[in-house]
């Protein structure tokens, strides 16, 4: 779940770069929308992780009250 929701926050990469050069010069630190960039694809990688474990233990706990999901193969 983590190098899934990682990937999928490079996505959002050249986006928070466009903001941070369009946006007012606040100084000669470092510009804010870079550090997003940097740091928004990690933390929603680990939102993904916290998210997937939360979801897959909820599912488990549902599952072994109702039954869960049975699927018969043939081959």
């Amino acid at each position: 779940m983590g190098v899934l929701y990682l990937l999928i926050g490079l996505i959002f990469i050249p986006m928070f770069l466009l903001m941070g050069m369009m946006a007012p010069a606040e100084g000669s630190g470092f510009p804010l929308g870079t550090m997003f960039a940097l740091v928004i694809p990690v933390l929603y990688a680990v939102m993904g992780v916290i998210g997937g474990a939360i979801g897959s233990a909820l599912y488990n706990l549902v599952a072994g009250w109702v039954g869960g999901i049975e699927v018969e193969i043939e081959t």
